[in-house]
């Protein structure tokens, strides 16, 4: 009738529904940013519940019990304050104070050891670092503003630290509730199948979450013991660091280490080799032992996607993007392998067999 495809129509329908979907939630990323750090946080926070749940007095009910969970990582985080937040918050003034000094380039080029073979050079190439020095000088101040309002902006969001835990309590009291409403809003084929989604990215995020939080512990623990027996400065606020930029994929694990070796170059570290030798042994063991195993949950993803997601990621939403590429391409597989699943067992069609299979996503 008057020359309309309904099925065109309702094909067109559908993308422009996607679409808009889309666009609304790009347009609530910041408040979907902090839901999403809440499931994570809660994820983290789960295990103590379930243990807390199987010990529990049966009179004592479950809201009791997370709350009780919740007070003592409250309690746990005051006394990680109190022993190692001082005595980082003093290493970081201290590297303040030095900072003037250690990016003095005539200093800087009599303290870091060269090559008998570099020597002749040494005056030539300090001449050279101080002329692109002077060169970028004038977009220095500029960066400088740009840090201190992006620095300005996260201080005035220091109420999602309250907002998180908040809202990650409220998940777990709920999160079982909610998803049996969401399955029983839908057809018996459709709960089946978004059942075995959910449950999918249960583990997968379960996983991960843990993942990065055990690996972030152990660069913590390893960074900071290595760096102190070392006698390095600063051993503390740097393995601090390294452990921060653990969460992000790929690009914090090689900032991190950049950081480390440029404060330890710039410093006069005599010891910096056996830094190297040792940041090269334990990346080696994260990425090749600690990593698979923790993250063997799922998180398969191949190496071209993850870079492509970093990138992409970083496009769309900087830091938090490239933190989320590899849970959100993960969970796209996941989803697209359940459907293809269903769509396979109701037609009776074989389910190709892939050409290969995804390597491990986490890399130096």
């Amino acid at each position: 009738m008057l020359g309309i495809d309904t099925r065109a129509a309702k094909a067109a329908w559908t993308v422009f529904l996607l679409a808009a979907v889309l666009y609304l939630l790009y347009m609530v990323r910041a408040t979907l940013l902090i839901v999403v750090l809440s499931i994570f946080f809660a994820y983290v926070v789960y295990p103590l519940v379930q243990i807390g749940e199987r010990y529990k007095p049966r009179l004592i009910p479950r809201t009791a019990v997370v709350a009780m969970v919740f007070l003592f990582l409250i309690a746990l985080a005051g006394v990680s304050g109190a022993v190692f937040g001082s005595r980082i918050a003093d290493e970081a003034v201290r590297l303040s104070q030095d900072l003037p000094k250690l990016l003095d380039v005539a200093n800087v080029s009599e303290r870091i050891p060269l090559p008998r073979f570099l020597e002749p050079q040494r005056h030539k190439m300090v001449a050279f670092v101080t002329e692109q020095v002077q060169a970028g000088a004038g977009q220095a101040v500029p960066f400088a503003k740009r840090l201190g309002v992006s620095v300005l902006h996260i201080a005035s969001n220091l109420i999602y630290l309250i907002l998180i835990p908040i809202l990650s309590f409220m998940l777990i009291k709920e999160g079982p509730a909610m998803r049996q409403n969401f399955l029983m809003l839908l057809d018996r084929s459709q709960s089946k199948l978004w059942g075995r989604i959910t449950g999918d990215l249960d583990l997968l995020l379960a996983g991960f979450v843990r993942a990065l939080l055990l690996l972030s512990l152990a660069t913590f623990i390893s960074y900071s013991a290595a760096l102190s027996l070392m006698g390095a400065p600063y051993a503390l606020l740097l393995g601090g660091t390294a452990a921060l930029l653990e969460f992000i994929p790929f690009v914090g694990p090689l900032a991190a280490i950049g950081v480390l070796l440029a404060v330890l170059g710039f410093g006069g570290f005599e010891h910096l080799l056996w830094v190297l030798f040792f940041i090269l042994a334990y990346r080696g063991l994260q990425d090749y032992v600690l990593a698979p195993y923790l993250m063997s949950e799922g998180v398969e993803v191949a190496p071209l996607l993850v870079i492509i997601g970093l990138l992409a990621g970083d496009q769309i939403a900087g830091i938090a993007g490239i933190f989320l590429s590899v849970p959100v391409i993960a969970a796209i597989r996941i989803i697209f392998m359940r459907v293809r699943e269903a769509y396979t067992a109701k037609t009776g069609a074989p389910i190709p067999s892939p050409v290969g299979s995804g390597a491990n996503s986490r890399s130096c």
